[in-house]
C-alpha cells in the first residue's frame, strides 16, 4: 500500500499519521504459554455478572454491518470497508486478504476458498467453489515412480499421499475466488479491498497470542523421504532472525505487499497468467513438481448449488462435494430422527449436555455420517457422488438401528490419523441484508511449507487429501479436485436468512457445525454460548475421541466405560467458530434497518466480532 493510501486507512480507523514515542519500559506481560510460570497463570477465572457463568464474552450486536473472524485487525479492516459504503462481499474479500497477512499459516492467495453468499435483493443463496485442481502430471503412476503408494493404515482421504513439499500442491483457487466473488456481487475493486492488507504487509502488524503459538514452519524438503528441512524461502519470509515472531512483535512481509499491488494494478491475471504464475511454476519445477503455466492459466472455480436439509423447522444449507460439509446435515438428521428411539423417547435437550449418553449418541451419529462421507466424497465433476441420498431423512432413519446406546461402535480397521488441516473462517453482513459465510485455507498450517520467493505467500497442500488407492473415488488425477475439509454453513427461514455458521479445523469442521447447530436449535444457546460450550473431536480412521478438559472431567470416564478410546483432553484441536444471526426488528422506524445482527466469535482464537 502506498503511504498515502495506508495513512488514509489509518485515519479512517481514528489513528493519526504519526505515533507518540513512549519513554517507559513496559512490564513483562505473561501470555501463559507452555513453560510460563508467572503467578498470574495460576489465578482462577472471575465470574460473569449476568447470564451463563462460563460464557467467555457477550454477543455482539449491530444494525449497519458486522464482521466476525479470528484476528482483530482483519475484522476491523472488513468493518471499515462497510463503513466506507462497501457491501458484505467487499468486506469479506478485504478481511480475507488481511488474514493472509496476519494469520499466514492458515490461509492466503495460494490456497483454497469456498463461500456461501446471501444476496438480499434476490433473496437467494449462491455457493462458490474456488478449490484447487491437481496439476498436469499428478497421476497415481507418477507417485508410484516416486515411491508412494496407498497406505493400508489410512483408508480415508490422504491414503499414501505426502503431506508437505511440492507433491501435494494443487493449482491455487483463492485468488481466482477473491476476484470472482467481487466481480459478481461486490461494489469495489481490488484497489479498494486489498488496500488494508497491502498496508499491513508493507508496514507490519503486531503478532497476537494464538497466532504466535501456531507460527511454526513444517519441514517441507527434500522431495524424497519427505521431510527433513524447512524451505529456505519460507524461513526468509516467515521467520525473524531464524525463529518465529514472538507475541507482540511487529512482523512485516514486503514480498506479500508486492503481490497485493500486482493484483491491484493488473488484476487476477497477474496471479494466473503473469509474473506470479511464472514464479509459482519456477518454484514447482525447481522442486520436481509438475505444475505448468497452462494449468494456472486454465484454472476456473465453480458456482454450485448448496446441500440442504431441515432441522427444527429451519432450512440448513452446507457446501456440496467435494467439501465434507454436507456430512453435518447427515449428522443432525441422524440425531433428529434417531434420538427418541435410542433414549426411550427423550430428546437431546431432555438428556442435557451433562449426560454421558448425550455425548455418546452425538459421537455415534458423527461416526455414521463420516462413514458415508469417507466412502463416497470426491470431485463431482469426475465421479458421481450420491450425497443427496445420504442427507435424506429416510437414510437417517435407516441408520438408527446401527447404534448401540450403551456401547461405542467401530469405524473400520483402526489406522493412523491422516493430515489434520487448519484454516480461517469469516462472516460478514451489511445494512442491505447481504451476508457471507467464507472459508479460506492453506490446509495444513503453512500449507506445503513452500513459499513463492519474492511474492510472500505459501502454496497450499490440499492435494494431501487425495488418495493413491486406485479403487477410491478420490484417487488423484490431473485437473481433479480432492476431498476437501472446508465447510461453510447457512440457516434460512424460507427465503430469509437466519444465520451464518462456520467452524474451521480439518475434519473438525462438519462435526463442529453439527455440534453448534445442536447447541443453538436443540439446547437454546445464543450464538456466543454455542461456541463457548465444550466440544468433542472424533477421528474416523483411528476411532479416537478428544474432549476439552472440562468435558473430559465431566463424562470422560463414563465414555471410556462405554468403549470410547479417549485421547488426552485438548482444546487446541477444536477449531474456531464464527457466526452471525439475524433478529428481525418489529415496526422499524423510517430509515432504520428492519433487523439486528448478533454475532459470536470463538474464544479459542484471537479474533472478535465487530459491528456498527
Amino acid at each position: 500500500m502506498r503511504p498515502s493510501v495506508f495513512a488514509a486507512f489509518l485515519a479512517a480507523l481514528g489513528l493519526g499519521a504519526s505515533a507518540p514515542v513512549w519513554a517507559q519500559t513496559p512490564p513483562k506481560l505473561s501470555t501463559c504459554q507452555t513453560g510460563d510460570v508467572a503467578p498470574a497463570c495460576q489465578a482462577v477465572r472471575g465470574d460473569r455478572s449476568e447470564g451463563w457463568a462460563a460464557q467467555s464474552r457477550a454477543e455482539v450486536f449491530g444494525q449497519h454491518g458486522m464482521v466476525a473472524t479470528s484476528q482483530p485487525l482483519a475484522a476491523e479492516a472488513g468493518l471499515e470497508i462497510l463503513r466506507k459504503g462497501g457491501n458484505a462481499i467487499d468486506a469479506a474479500v478485504a478481511t480475507a486478504a488481511v488474514l493472509n497477512v496476519t494469520e499466514p499459516m492458515m490461509e492466503g492467495m495460494g490456497g483454497d476458498l469456498f463461500a456461501i453468499v446471501y444476496v438480499a435483493k434476490e433473496k437467494k443463496l449462491y455457493v462458490l467453489n474456488a478449490s484447487g485442481r491437481a496439476p498436469t502430471g499428478a497421476t497415481p503412476e507418477h507417485f508410484r515412480e516416486l515411491g508412494y503408494a496407498a497406505d493400508p493404515a489410512n483408508w480415508g482421504p490422504g491414503s499414501g499421499m505426502p503431506t508437505y513439499g511440492i507433491l501435494p500442491v494443487t493449482v491455487p483457487g483463492a485468488a481466482w475466488g477473491w476476484n470472482a466473488i467481487l466481480q459478481r456481487f461486490g461494489t469495489m475493486s481490488f484497489k479498494d479491498v486489498l488496500a488494508p492488507a497491502e498496508g499491513y504487509a508493507e508496514h507490519g502488524f503486531p503478532v497476537s497470542e494464538r497466532i504466535a503459538h501456531d507460527w511454526i514452519l513444517p519441514k517441507a524438503l527434500p522431495l524424497r523421504g519427505c521431510c527433513t528441512e524447512r524451505d529456505p524461502d519460507s524461513v526468509r519470509t516467515w521467520y525473524v532472525d531464524g525463529r518465529p515472531p514472538r507475541v507482540g512483535e511487529v512482523f512485516r512481509n514486503p514480498d506479500l505487499a508486492r503481490s497485493f499491488r500486482l493484483l491491484q494494478e493488473q488484476g487476477v491475471d497477474a496471479f494466473y497468467k503473469g509474473e506470479i504464475a511464472r514464479a509459482i511454476v519456477a518454484k514447482s519445477t525447481a522442486l520436481g513438481g509438475t505444475m505448468t503455466l497452462a494449468d494456472l492459466a486454465a484454472y476456473r472455480g465453480e458456482w454450485m448449488e448448496p446441500a440442504h436439509t431441515t432441522y427444527h423447522g429451519h432450512e440448513v444449507y452446507e457446501l456440496p462435494p467435494p467439501s465434507q460439509a454436507w456430512a453435518a446435515l447427515e449428522m443432525v438428521n441422524i440425531l433428529d430422527e434417531c434420538t427418541p428411539g435410542w433414549t426411550g423417547g427423550r430428546t437431546l435437550a431432555q438428556l442435557g449436555p451433562r449426560s454421558p449418553l448425550y455425548w455418546h449418541l452425538t459421537v455415534e451419529a458423527k461416526k455414521l455420517a463420516y462413514g458415508d462421507l469417507i466412502a463416497i466424497n470426491a470431485d463431482p465433476d469426475v465421479v458421481r457422488v450420491p450425497f443427496e441420498r445420504m442427507i435424506s431423512k429416510e437414510h437417517a432413519r435407516a441408520l438408527c438401528r446401527r447404534v448401540d446406546a450403551a456401547h461405542a461402535s467401530a469405524t473400520g480397521p483402526v489406522g493412523a490419523e491422516g493430515p489434520a488441516g487448519d484454516t480461517i473462517v469469516l462472516t460478514t453482513a451489511d445494512v442491505q441484508g447481504n451476508m457471507v459465510a467464507w472459508v479460506n485455507s492453506n490446509f495444513e498450517e503453512f500449507g506445503s511449507g513452500l513459499t513463492v520467493p519474492g511474492y510472500g505467500f505459501i502454496l497450499h497442500d490440499r492435494g494431501a487429501l487425495f488418495s493413491l488407492d486406485p479403487k477410491s473415488p478420490n484417487v488423484i488425477s490431473p485437473g481433479k479436485r480432492p476431498f476437501n475439509t472446508l465447510a461453510a454453513g447457512f440457516v434460512m427461514d424460507g427465503d430469509r436468512p437466519l444465520m451464518t455458521l462456520l467452524l474451521m479445523g480439518g475434519d473438525m469442521q462438519a462435526q463442529g457445525h453439527a455440534q453448534a447447530l445442536v447447541n443453538i436449535f436443540e439446547l437454546g444457546a445464543n450464538v456466543q454460548m454455542a461456541t463457548d460450550m465444550a466440544r468433542f473431536r472424533h477421528n474416523q480412521i483411528s476411532n479416537t475421541l478428544t474432549l476439552e478438559k472440562p468435558l473430559y472431567d465431566l463424562v470422560g470416564a463414563d465414555l471410556a466405560a462405554m468403549g470410547h478410546k479417549l485421547n488426552p483432553p485438548d482444546s487446541g484441536v477444536m477449531g474456531g467458530y464464527q457466526a452471525i444471526l439475524v433478529q428481525p426488528v418489529k415496526d422499524p422506524a423510517p430509515g432504520e434497518a428492519p433487523f439486528v445482527y448478533r454475532a459470536g466469535s470463538d474464544h479459542r482464537k484471537d479474533g472478535e466480532a465487530v459491528a456498527w
